[in-house]
Protein backbone atom coordinates (compact mmCIF):
# COMPACT_ATOMS: atom_id res chain seq x y z
CA UNK A 1 0.00 0.00 0.00
CA UNK A 2 2.63 2.24 1.03
CA UNK A 3 5.04 1.50 -2.38
CA UNK A 4 1.25 2.83 -4.32
CA UNK A 5 1.03 5.33 -2.68
CA UNK A 6 4.85 6.58 -3.64
CA UNK A 7 3.55 5.51 -6.96
CA UNK A 8 0.89 8.13 -6.94
CA UNK A 9 2.89 10.49 -5.51
CA UNK A 10 5.36 10.47 -8.64
CA UNK A 11 2.95 10.02 -10.90
CA UNK A 12 1.42 13.49 -10.07
CA UNK A 13 5.21 15.25 -9.73
CA UNK A 14 5.36 13.94 -13.39
CA UNK A 15 1.89 15.29 -15.17
CA UNK A 16 2.04 18.76 -14.77
CA UNK A 17 5.93 18.90 -15.88
CA UNK A 18 4.83 16.46 -19.35
CA UNK A 19 1.81 18.21 -20.32
CA UNK A 20 3.79 21.52 -19.98
CA UNK A 21 7.41 20.15 -21.94
CA UNK A 22 4.34 19.73 -24.78
CA UNK A 23 3.00 23.17 -24.58
CA UNK A 24 6.23 24.74 -24.01
CA UNK A 25 8.09 23.00 -27.09
CA UNK A 26 5.48 22.75 -29.30
CA UNK A 27 5.36 26.59 -29.08
CA UNK A 28 9.09 26.74 -29.89
CA UNK A 29 9.25 24.89 -33.12
CA UNK A 30 6.83 26.49 -34.34
CA UNK A 31 7.80 30.15 -33.14
CA UNK A 32 11.30 29.11 -34.54
CA UNK A 33 10.27 27.22 -37.96
CA UNK A 34 6.37 27.65 -38.60
CA UNK A 35 5.52 31.10 -37.95
CA UNK A 36 7.99 32.74 -40.97
CA UNK A 37 7.31 30.04 -43.53
CA UNK A 38 3.35 30.81 -43.14
CA UNK A 39 4.09 34.49 -43.33
CA UNK A 40 6.04 33.89 -46.73
CA UNK A 41 2.74 31.71 -47.59
CA UNK A 42 0.89 34.76 -46.88
CA UNK A 43 2.56 37.17 -48.56
CA UNK A 44 4.53 35.52 -51.44
CA UNK A 45 1.29 33.27 -52.55
CA UNK A 46 -1.25 35.57 -51.24
CA UNK A 47 -2.55 32.38 -49.68
CA UNK A 48 -6.01 33.03 -47.22
CA UNK A 49 -5.82 32.90 -43.26
CA UNK A 50 -8.14 29.36 -43.64
CA UNK A 51 -5.57 27.89 -45.76
CA UNK A 52 -2.78 28.47 -43.88
CA UNK A 53 -4.99 28.04 -40.77
CA UNK A 54 -5.42 24.27 -41.96
CA UNK A 55 -2.47 23.60 -42.80
CA UNK A 56 -0.90 24.84 -39.15
CA UNK A 57 -3.43 22.04 -37.92
CA UNK A 58 -1.76 19.13 -39.94
CA UNK A 59 1.55 20.39 -39.26
CA UNK A 60 0.96 19.67 -35.44
CA UNK A 61 1.15 16.05 -35.43
CA UNK A 62 4.55 16.08 -36.50
CA UNK A 63 5.68 18.60 -34.10
CA UNK A 64 3.91 16.89 -31.33
CA UNK A 65 5.61 13.63 -32.23
CA UNK A 66 9.04 15.18 -31.93
CA UNK A 67 8.28 16.88 -28.56
CA UNK A 68 6.82 13.48 -26.94
CA UNK A 69 10.62 12.84 -25.55
CA UNK A 70 11.50 16.41 -24.98
CA UNK A 71 8.42 16.60 -22.90
CA UNK A 72 9.46 13.09 -20.92
CA UNK A 73 12.72 14.91 -19.69
CA UNK A 74 11.77 17.87 -18.71
CA UNK A 75 8.65 16.08 -16.54
CA UNK A 76 11.54 13.44 -15.26
CA UNK A 77 14.26 15.90 -14.28
CA UNK A 78 11.92 18.87 -12.97
CA UNK A 79 10.03 15.79 -11.02
CA UNK A 80 13.05 14.69 -9.57
CA UNK A 81 14.38 17.62 -8.66
CA UNK A 82 12.00 18.85 -6.56
CA UNK A 83 11.57 15.31 -4.91
CA UNK A 84 15.41 15.49 -4.28
CA UNK A 85 15.36 19.43 -3.93
CA UNK A 86 12.99 19.01 -0.89
CA UNK A 87 14.67 15.63 1.05
CA UNK A 88 11.73 13.02 -0.18
CA UNK A 89 13.85 10.79 -2.03
CA UNK A 90 16.25 11.18 1.07
CA UNK A 91 12.80 10.21 3.42
CA UNK A 92 12.58 7.30 1.22
CA UNK A 93 15.74 5.39 1.04
CA UNK A 94 15.74 6.12 4.84
CA UNK A 95 12.43 4.13 4.44
CA UNK A 96 13.87 1.13 2.91
CA UNK A 97 13.06 1.71 -0.61
CA UNK A 98 15.69 1.41 -2.92
CA UNK A 99 16.96 4.19 -5.62
CA UNK A 100 15.59 2.01 -8.57
CA UNK A 101 12.37 1.54 -7.16
CA UNK A 102 11.51 5.04 -6.59
CA UNK A 103 12.45 5.48 -10.48
CA UNK A 104 10.20 2.62 -11.32
CA UNK A 105 6.86 4.58 -12.37
CA UNK A 106 8.88 7.39 -13.91
CA UNK A 107 10.66 4.51 -16.18
CA UNK A 108 7.02 2.72 -16.84
CA UNK A 109 5.69 6.04 -17.56
CA UNK A 110 8.21 6.98 -20.24
CA UNK A 111 7.59 3.17 -21.80
CA UNK A 112 3.91 4.04 -22.46
CA UNK A 113 4.66 7.17 -23.81
CA UNK A 114 6.87 5.62 -26.00
CA UNK A 115 4.33 3.20 -26.81
CA UNK A 116 2.13 5.53 -27.93
CA UNK A 117 4.04 7.83 -29.51
CA UNK A 118 4.87 4.85 -32.16
CA UNK A 119 1.48 4.44 -32.51
CA UNK A 120 1.34 8.11 -32.93
CA UNK A 121 4.10 8.61 -35.61
CA UNK A 122 2.64 5.52 -37.74
CA UNK A 123 -1.13 6.07 -37.47
CA UNK A 124 -1.15 9.85 -37.55
CA UNK A 125 1.64 11.76 -38.84
CA UNK A 126 1.99 10.48 -42.51
CA UNK A 127 -1.54 11.10 -43.26
CA UNK A 128 -1.40 14.34 -41.65
CA UNK A 129 2.32 15.30 -43.08
CA UNK A 130 0.57 14.46 -46.41
CA UNK A 131 -2.50 16.45 -46.01
CA UNK A 132 0.02 19.18 -44.90
CA UNK A 133 1.78 18.52 -48.37
CA UNK A 134 -1.43 18.73 -50.75
CA UNK A 135 -2.98 21.85 -48.66
CA UNK A 136 0.97 23.70 -49.73
CA UNK A 137 1.59 22.35 -53.20
CA UNK A 138 -2.22 22.41 -54.31
CA UNK A 139 -4.12 25.38 -52.59
CA UNK A 140 -1.60 27.70 -51.78
CA UNK A 141 1.34 27.53 -54.00
CA UNK A 142 -0.98 26.48 -57.10
CA UNK A 143 -3.97 27.98 -55.82
CA UNK A 144 -5.61 25.28 -57.19
CA UNK A 145 -7.09 21.76 -55.77
CA UNK A 146 -6.29 18.68 -57.11
CA UNK A 147 -8.31 15.84 -58.66
CA UNK A 148 -5.22 13.13 -58.91
CA UNK A 149 -1.63 13.98 -59.19
CA UNK A 150 -0.32 15.45 -62.42
CA UNK A 151 3.41 15.33 -63.91
CA UNK A 152 4.26 12.28 -62.62
CA UNK A 153 7.37 9.91 -63.29
CA UNK A 154 8.46 6.53 -62.85
CA UNK A 155 11.71 4.72 -63.31
CA UNK A 156 11.99 1.49 -63.42
CA UNK A 157 14.83 -1.53 -64.21
CA UNK A 158 14.90 -4.85 -66.28
CA UNK A 159 18.26 -6.16 -67.17
CA UNK A 160 19.82 -3.96 -69.44
CA UNK A 161 16.95 -1.97 -69.93
CA UNK A 162 15.49 0.96 -68.26
CA UNK A 163 12.59 3.10 -68.93
CA UNK A 164 10.99 6.25 -67.81
CA UNK A 165 7.11 6.62 -67.62
CA UNK A 166 6.19 9.91 -67.88
CA UNK A 167 2.47 10.75 -67.72
CA UNK A 168 0.28 14.34 -67.71
CA UNK A 169 -1.92 13.25 -64.99
CA UNK A 170 -2.43 9.95 -62.66
CA UNK A 171 -5.44 9.17 -60.68
CA UNK A 172 -5.09 6.31 -58.54
CA UNK A 173 -8.12 5.25 -57.33
CA UNK A 174 -9.27 5.07 -60.87
CA UNK A 175 -5.85 3.32 -61.95
CA UNK A 176 -5.88 5.75 -65.18
CA UNK A 177 -2.96 7.89 -66.49
CA UNK A 178 -3.43 10.65 -69.28
CA UNK A 179 -1.10 12.05 -71.32
CA UNK A 180 1.52 9.07 -71.42
CA UNK A 181 5.31 9.15 -72.56
CA UNK A 182 7.33 5.63 -72.20
CA UNK A 183 10.70 6.15 -72.71
CA UNK A 184 13.18 2.77 -72.98
CA UNK A 185 16.97 2.61 -73.21
CA UNK A 186 19.74 -0.45 -73.67
CA UNK A 187 23.23 0.38 -71.62
CA UNK A 188 22.51 4.01 -71.59
CA UNK A 189 21.15 4.85 -74.75
CA UNK A 190 17.84 5.42 -75.88
CA UNK A 191 16.26 2.89 -78.22
CA UNK A 192 12.07 3.33 -78.06
CA UNK A 193 9.53 6.07 -77.36
CA UNK A 194 6.44 5.49 -77.21
CA UNK A 195 3.29 7.91 -76.70
CA UNK A 196 -0.50 7.48 -75.73
CA UNK A 197 -3.23 8.90 -75.11
CA UNK A 198 -4.61 7.00 -71.77
CA UNK A 199 -3.35 4.00 -69.72
CA UNK A 200 -6.08 1.99 -67.62
CA UNK A 201 -4.73 -0.64 -65.16
CA UNK A 202 -6.33 -4.08 -65.75
CA UNK A 203 -6.11 -7.80 -64.55
CA UNK A 204 -2.51 -6.82 -63.12
CA UNK A 205 -1.14 -4.71 -66.36
CA UNK A 206 -1.03 -1.35 -67.50
CA UNK A 207 -2.91 -1.29 -71.09
CA UNK A 208 -2.28 1.79 -73.29
CA UNK A 209 -4.79 3.17 -76.08
CA UNK A 210 -4.63 5.39 -78.99
CA UNK A 211 -0.53 5.81 -79.43
CA UNK A 212 2.78 5.93 -81.42
CA UNK A 213 5.69 4.31 -81.50
CA UNK A 214 9.10 5.26 -82.47
CA UNK A 215 12.10 3.12 -83.09
CA UNK A 216 15.36 5.36 -82.59
CA UNK A 217 19.09 4.69 -82.50
CA UNK A 218 22.53 7.30 -81.69
CA UNK A 219 23.29 6.91 -85.54
CA UNK A 220 20.04 6.98 -87.62
CA UNK A 221 18.14 8.80 -85.22
CA UNK A 222 14.48 7.65 -85.84
CA UNK A 223 14.92 4.26 -87.94
CA UNK A 224 10.80 3.54 -87.57
CA UNK A 225 7.70 4.99 -86.27
CA UNK A 226 4.20 3.05 -85.42
CA UNK A 227 0.85 3.42 -84.53
CA UNK A 228 -1.66 1.38 -82.24
CA UNK A 229 -4.53 1.36 -80.93
CA UNK A 230 -4.18 -0.76 -77.80
CA UNK A 231 -0.73 -2.45 -76.06
CA UNK A 232 0.37 -3.61 -72.81
CA UNK A 233 3.17 -1.34 -71.37
CA UNK A 234 6.08 -3.00 -69.27
CA UNK A 235 5.51 -1.13 -66.14
CA UNK A 236 4.95 -3.23 -63.39
CA UNK A 237 3.97 -0.55 -60.82
CA UNK A 238 0.01 -0.68 -59.44
CA UNK A 239 -1.56 2.17 -58.94
CA UNK A 240 -0.93 1.85 -55.34
CA UNK A 241 2.73 1.41 -55.95
CA UNK A 242 2.90 4.44 -58.24
CA UNK A 243 1.65 7.11 -55.73
CA UNK A 244 4.28 5.72 -53.30
CA UNK A 245 6.85 7.05 -56.00
CA UNK A 246 5.61 10.45 -56.28
CA UNK A 247 5.10 10.83 -51.91
CA UNK A 248 8.02 11.31 -49.38
CA UNK A 249 9.10 9.00 -47.16
CA UNK A 250 7.59 10.64 -44.24
CA UNK A 251 4.25 10.82 -45.57
CA UNK A 252 4.08 6.87 -46.19
CA UNK A 253 2.93 3.83 -43.17
CA UNK A 254 5.90 1.55 -42.14
CA UNK A 255 3.87 -1.09 -44.38
CA UNK A 256 4.44 1.21 -47.51
CA UNK A 257 7.92 2.04 -46.84
CA UNK A 258 8.47 -1.68 -46.36
CA UNK A 259 7.19 -2.44 -49.46
CA UNK A 260 8.26 0.52 -51.54
CA UNK A 261 12.09 -0.74 -50.32
CA UNK A 262 11.64 -3.78 -51.60
CA UNK A 263 10.98 -2.61 -55.14
CA UNK A 264 13.52 -0.04 -55.12
CA UNK A 265 16.36 -3.28 -53.84
CA UNK A 266 14.90 -5.22 -57.18
CA UNK A 267 15.85 -2.43 -59.33
CA UNK A 268 19.14 -1.86 -57.47
CA UNK A 269 18.16 1.29 -56.22
CA UNK A 270 18.95 3.02 -52.99
CA UNK A 271 16.24 2.12 -50.09
CA UNK A 272 18.71 3.94 -47.37
CA UNK A 273 15.98 6.92 -47.00
CA UNK A 274 12.84 4.46 -46.43
CA UNK A 275 14.27 2.36 -44.27
CA UNK A 276 16.16 5.26 -42.20
CA UNK A 277 12.78 6.36 -42.08
CA UNK A 278 11.53 2.80 -40.80
CA UNK A 279 13.95 2.65 -38.13
CA UNK A 280 13.52 6.38 -36.65
CA UNK A 281 9.97 5.65 -36.07
CA UNK A 282 10.97 3.48 -33.57
CA UNK A 283 14.21 5.40 -31.85
CA UNK A 284 12.58 8.58 -31.89
CA UNK A 285 9.57 7.30 -29.72
CA UNK A 286 12.37 4.66 -27.53
CA UNK A 287 14.11 7.96 -26.74
CA UNK A 288 10.99 8.80 -24.22
CA UNK A 289 11.64 6.06 -22.11
CA UNK A 290 15.74 6.72 -22.56
CA UNK A 291 14.85 10.17 -21.49
CA UNK A 292 12.88 9.62 -18.61
CA UNK A 293 15.96 7.54 -17.04
CA UNK A 294 18.52 9.89 -17.90
CA UNK A 295 16.27 13.03 -16.30
CA UNK A 296 14.90 11.49 -13.31
CA UNK A 297 18.65 10.94 -12.98
CA UNK A 298 19.67 14.29 -13.82
CA UNK A 299 17.33 15.61 -11.19
CA UNK A 300 18.34 14.02 -8.27
CA UNK A 301 20.33 16.48 -6.49
CA UNK A 302 22.02 16.95 -3.08
CA UNK A 303 20.21 20.74 -3.39
CA UNK A 304 17.34 21.98 -4.39
CA UNK A 305 17.83 23.52 -8.13
CA UNK A 306 15.14 26.05 -9.55
CA UNK A 307 13.05 25.09 -12.48
CA UNK A 308 14.92 27.07 -15.03
CA UNK A 309 18.26 24.89 -14.33
CA UNK A 310 15.91 21.94 -14.93
CA UNK A 311 14.42 23.47 -18.32
CA UNK A 312 18.12 24.64 -19.06
CA UNK A 313 19.36 20.95 -18.99
CA UNK A 314 16.80 19.33 -20.45
CA UNK A 315 17.71 21.91 -23.89
CA UNK A 316 21.01 20.62 -23.95
CA UNK A 317 20.28 17.15 -23.39
CA UNK A 318 17.89 17.46 -26.55
CA UNK A 319 19.78 19.76 -28.26
CA UNK A 320 23.09 17.03 -28.15
CA UNK A 321 20.62 14.06 -28.85
CA UNK A 322 18.96 15.46 -31.89
CA UNK A 323 22.25 17.01 -33.42
CA UNK A 324 23.85 13.17 -33.03
CA UNK A 325 20.88 11.53 -34.53
CA UNK A 326 20.70 14.42 -37.43
CA UNK A 327 24.58 13.62 -38.20
CA UNK A 328 24.24 10.20 -37.54
CA UNK A 329 20.86 9.36 -39.94
CA UNK A 330 22.34 11.75 -42.72
CA UNK A 331 25.03 9.06 -43.09
CA UNK A 332 22.63 6.43 -43.19
CA UNK A 333 20.71 8.01 -46.19
CA UNK A 334 24.22 8.42 -47.71
CA UNK A 335 24.88 4.52 -47.50
CA UNK A 336 27.53 5.93 -45.00
CA UNK A 337 26.22 3.67 -42.62
CA UNK A 338 23.82 1.08 -42.28
CA UNK A 339 19.95 2.65 -41.88
CA UNK A 340 20.00 0.37 -38.34
CA UNK A 341 22.81 1.82 -36.50
CA UNK A 342 22.73 5.08 -37.95
CA UNK A 343 19.09 6.00 -36.36
CA UNK A 344 20.07 4.24 -33.00
CA UNK A 345 23.50 5.82 -32.13
CA UNK A 346 21.72 8.63 -30.52
CA UNK A 347 19.62 5.88 -28.32
CA UNK A 348 22.87 3.70 -27.64
CA UNK A 349 24.47 6.59 -26.34
CA UNK A 350 21.42 7.94 -24.24
CA UNK A 351 21.10 3.94 -22.61
CA UNK A 352 24.50 4.04 -21.49
CA UNK A 353 24.52 7.66 -19.99
CA UNK A 354 20.87 6.54 -18.47
CA UNK A 355 22.59 3.72 -17.21
CA UNK A 356 26.00 5.67 -15.58
CA UNK A 357 23.97 7.93 -13.86
CA UNK A 358 21.84 6.03 -12.65
CA UNK A 359 24.47 3.89 -10.99
CA UNK A 360 26.09 7.07 -9.82
CA UNK A 361 22.85 8.58 -8.26
CA UNK A 362 22.25 4.67 -6.34
CA UNK A 363 25.60 4.89 -4.80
Amino acid sequence: MRLRILDKYVLKELLYPFLFGIGAFSSIIIASTMLYRITQYITKYGASLEAVGRLFVWQLPEIVNYTFPMSMLLAALMAFGKLSGSSEIVAMKAGGVSYYRIMAPVLVVGFFVSLFSMVWAEKVVPASKAKAAAILNYEIKNNTKPQGKDHIVIKSISGRTQSITYAKKFEEEKGLMTGITVEEFEDGAITRIQTAQKGIWNKGVWTVYDGNVFALNDKEGVTSHGTFKEQVIPLAYTPKQISWEQMEPEQMTIAELREYGKILDQQKKSNNRQWVEIWMRISIPLASFLFAMIGAALGTQKQRTSSSVGLGIAIIVIFIYYAIMTFTTGLGKGGILPPFIACFIPNFVCLVAGIHLMRQKNA
